[in-house]
């Protein structure tokens, strides 16, 4: 039988990776539509920006974090003054850490895929008098939605998997936020095999499935 401990880790894994995975798609896709379509002073600088996560240590991301929402950082000192409360070694942290280095997985997918639409469609859209805003909702959108799809199930995997970000906003506080993740480093730590191999297990299992799903989509974009 599965502790209590172990079992919270699996809840708080599925639940920080799947508000990450929703905060990713609300900001994600709009992201990749304006890199994707439209082309302005600085578009290369933030391109950088967005995908810097992607290939950074994690540690260091978390890092940039602290800096940026930390009690005493540029934003986390503001909302602190406001509101007396810290994101700092919260199960938010933990989301905020998870959409960061998932970001850039979900902008470089839906990205791809909407450079992909066929220019002379979205040309005839304009032509029959639609707007921008519509033919990206009712023609570039639909099209792409297999790289949309592929890059939410990669976002939701690399949410679940997160773990130096995590570490460094979050930190390893049991029953609090201790992701499958930090918890495998906990149990292996301390000797606890038995636990540490079913969470392992468990996760290779479901991100070998999910790579598999977008590997799928992937395909069918080609």
């Amino acid at each position: 039988m599965l502790d209590s401990s172990t079992l919270f880790s699996l809840k708080l894994s599925l639940q920080v990776a799947g508000l990450a995975t929703v905060l990713v798609m609300a900001s994600g896709i709009g992201m990749a539509y304006l890199l994707a379509r439209r082309d302005f002073f600085g578009k290369e600088l933030l391109d950088i920006c967005l995908t810097l996560p992607l290939v950074l240590p994690p540690t260091v991301t978390g890092y940039y974090l602290i800096i940026l929402f930390g009690r005493n950082g540029v934003i986390g000192r503001l909302v602190y003054e406001w509101t007396g409360w810290t994101i700092m070694f919260s199960w938010q942290a933990a989301v905020l850490a998870s959409y960061v280095v998932a970001l850039p997985l979900m902008i470089k997918t839906t990205r791809a895929a909407l450079e992909a639409v066929d220019r002379n469609l979205i040309n005839a859209s304009y032509t029959l008098g639609h707007s921008e805003w519509r033919t990206a909702l009712w023609v570039v959108l639909p099209l792409a939605k297999k790289g949309i799809i592929a890059g939410t199930v990669l976002t939701f995997a690399r949410a679940l998997g997160e773990f130096g970000a995590t570490l460094m906003l979050a930190g390893n506080i049991p029953g609090k936020t201790d992701t499958m993740p930090l918890a495998i480093y906990t149990l292996a730590s301390s000797g606890e095999w038995r636990q540490a191999n079913f969470m392992v297990i468990f996760l290779t299992l479901i991100s070998g499935l999910f790579l598999y799903v977008a590997n799928r989509f992937s395909r069918r974009m080609a």
